[in-house]
């Protein structure tokens, strides 16, 4: 790619929605200290004052809170690569989660500037005397990610008998690294928990492979056979909601994605296996789900152990990055895996543990990099009380984690995979602006993206029949739509139920519009009711709300939980079948979408379809062409422009659904960004040398 010369600031324009994004300039004023700081006294404003400004751009950030400081600064060491004192840097180990993530990165830089010793001095002296578990746990795995040893053996194994799991969790990972530590490796879990004795398990296999109390890590990882004798070994991870239920709790587009795209790589000339690492949580470990399937030709899941069963999502990552790290380098690490490449595509402290695991063990990191949370946080966070400590307040604290956290992954890549959006990649630079320096010194990549292709099979036409006839059943029925309203245009919309897809806003926009007298809506997405998590709850209790003084509306809306997306993709043929073809609509209403697949399968499907205005759908969609762009900004706006695509005349609709189609046929396929990828990887591999194992 072409040098550019020009500052950050040079970039953005008064057109620019970055201008108006404090976030965004105090970014750029980081990597540009010519680039204006800006002003504010919200909370928002102040805790990127903190973080990004310099000298006296930070004055009048005292009034944040202490871990905030904390954070921040350790931030800026991890982001300008400034070793610390070790003693200084442990002292926040006692903080909350996120400070204590930070703390790993600003740690990493302090050891690889070759502090070593004066860092597992610094871990002695917070360990020895009586500390609390929790802190205790941070230490140790800072240790442990680093091969440092500031305890003996013998001192760990207090450790490892604690009442606290964290800490003694910790201490089982660390001890069976250590010398000496198999003699004192207890042979037996402390409780019943199968996490707990796959982890012993695993950690005895770790100090002593063949031994017996290991004979449980090796049952569950022996499906995976020896690695194949030539050919890249591709792993790449997918831990928000499980691969296998998309639309489910966390569960989206990218469950889907990462399946097709794994079975193509494995189907590419260039790669041999490919390796999709997943997380188990305990119903499924107690279900006896081994760590290894195979899920395709060449494609298989390797699932890390979490402990509990509750969702994993970016807050409860936090606490759970070193454990999945030292999980992802066990596994990794089996003689069948040892990839050529490990690719994280989701800013979250899952993907830095994927990112620790292959620093861990050698392996070149690939990272796509999309600007999200970025593109929301100003507007959704503006106007916080500087000294909250509010739900809103603890949701801005996670999305500035969150850029850090891209920041640092974009840091480690060896190859940094790109979405384009509506402006290519000004729009992923005007929010990442350390890629505008040097571009020529980092590897870019921006391969097509694509979607698995529908294969039909013979009872696909039950399949319809049956799900068409649920859908126009009874409209007394909260699934079920009014057979009278059979011939109506019908509007679709399928994902996660989550506040970001924006269910809740597309109803009220239906309802404002009084679009409920002329059209009907099926909304797919979520866990079944008794299964449902608190914000899939929410979102329903905020849809039923919205429908509660509209009978008529009710009637003719139906909310289903999730489907398998084969499911979805017959139903949606169905829906675009000959006979109705122009009578249903796909409508995305979510706050932003950078790629926006299932958009892309409704497009296949021969349905036409709508998406936001806002991330990558403008990169595909051609407004009025072979698709529609909607403002999903405001409510008002929506039912504006919901109205104007329900006046269109069946012909109009068919004609832009058949130049969707077309579009996805000619530049989308699975197998397109296969290859492309995979000849991405060969590349990477092949120009640039291992970068050796640190332990």
């Amino acid at each position: 790619m072409p040098r550019d010369t020009s500052s950050p600031a040079d970039h953005i324009s008064a057109a620019d929605p970055a201008v108006l994004d404090t976030v965004a300039q105090w970014r750029h004023h980081w990597w540009n200290p010519g680039a204006p700081a800006p002003e504010g006294d919200d909370l928002l404003s102040l805790l990127a004052r903190a973080e990004y400004g310099r000298g006296a751009d930070r004055l009048g950030t005292h009034t944040l809170a202490p871990d905030d400081l904390r954070a921040a600064e350790l931030r800026r060491a991890a982001r300008a690569g400034t070793a610390h004192d070790p003693l200084a840097l442990v002292t926040a180990a006692d903080g909350d989660p996120m400070l204590r993530s930070a703390l790993a990165e600003a740690w990493a830089v302090t050891v690889a500037a070759g502090h070593r010793n004066r860092a597992s001095a610094a871990l002695r002296s917070r360990l020895l005397p009586p500390v609390a578990a929790a802190e205790a746990a941070c230490l140790l795995d800072l240790a442990e990610a680093h091969g440092l040893r500031p305890l003996t053996a013998a001192e760990c194994a207090t450790r490892a008998r604690s009442e606290d799991r964290w800490e003694r969790h910790a201490a089982l990972r660390h001890l069976s690294g250590l010398p000496g530590g198999r003699a004192l490796l207890p042979t037996r879990p402390a409780t019943s928990d199968p996490y707990e004795s796959l982890l012993l398990s695993a950690a005895w296999n770790r100090a002593e492979p063949g031994a017996p109390p290991g004979a449980g890590f090796r049952r569950a990882v022996r499906g995976l056979p020896a690695r194949p004798a030539a050919g890249l070994v591709a792993a790449q991870s997918m831990m928000t909601g499980h691969l296998s239920e998309p639309g489910v709790g966390l569960s989206g587009g990218m469950s889907v994605l990462v399946a097709g795209l794994g079975d193509a790589l494995a189907a590419t000339r260039r790669v041999s296996r490919v390796l999709t690492v997943v997380l188990l949580d305990a119903s499924r470990l107690r279900r006896g789900r081994p760590l290894v399937e195979r899920i395709g030709s060449g494609h298989w899941a390797l699932g890390i152990p979490v402990p509990g069963s509750d969702p994993v999502d970016p807050a409860t990552a936090l606490c759970l990055r070193p454990a999945i790290s030292w999980w992802a380098a066990r596994l990794l690490g089996l003689p069948g895996a040892a990839p050529d490449v490990v690719h994280a595509r989701f800013a979250d402290d899952c993907s830095l543990a994927v990112a620790d695991a292959a620093r861990r063990c050698g392996f070149r990191f690939v990272f796509t990099a999309t600007p999200d949370p970025h593109r929301t946080v100003a507007e959704r966070h503006r106007g916080v009380p500087g000294a909250s400590r509010s739900e809103p307040a603890a949701a801005l604290r996670l999305d500035l984690h969150r850029m850090f956290v891209a920041d640092q992954l974009v840091a480690r890549s060896d190859l940094l995979v790109t979405i384009p959006g509506r402006s290519g990649a000004d729009d992923l630079s005007a929010h990442f602006p350390q890629l505008r320096p040097a571009p020529g010194t980092r590897r870019i990549a921006s391969p097509p993206e694509g979607i698995p292709p529908f294969t039909p099979r013979p009872g696909d036409a039950l399949v319809a029949d049956t799900l068409l006839g649920r859908l126009f059943r009874d409209g007394g029925r909260p699934d079920s739509i009014d057979a009278s309203a059979r011939r109506m245009r019908l509007i679709l919309s399928v994902g996660r139920l989550h506040p970001v897809k924006q269910q809740d806003r597309l109803v009220e926009a239906w309802l404002g519009a009084e679009l409920h007298r002329s059209t009907t809506m099926l909304l797919i997405g979520g866990s079944p009711t008794a299964a449902a998590t608190p914000v899939e709850q929410e979102m329903r209790a905020r849809i039923a709300e919205l429908l509660s003084g509209h009978p008529e509306a009710r009637r003719r809306i139906a909310l289903w939980p999730a489907l398998p997306n084969r499911g979805v993709r017959i139903l949606e043929r169905a829906l675009a079948a000959a006979d109705r073809a122009g009578r249903a609509l796909y409508v995305c209403p979510s706050a932003k979408e950078e790629f926006g697949l299932a958009i892309l399968e409704a497009m296949d499907s021969g349905l036409p379809a709508a998406g936001p205005q806002r991330g990558g759908v403008p990169h595909y969609i051609r407004d009025g062409a072979n698709g529609f762009l909607l403002p999903t900004g405001s409510t008002s706006a929506l039912a504006e422009r919901l109205s104007a695509l329900a006046d269109l005349t069946d012909t109009e609709l068919a004609r832009v659904a058949a130049a969707g189609r077309r579009s996805v046929a000619t530049r989308f396929s699975a197998s397109a960004m296969a290859e492309s990828l995979a000849a991405e990887y060969h590349r990477l591999v092949a120009s640039a040398p291992s970068p050796g194992r640190t332990r």
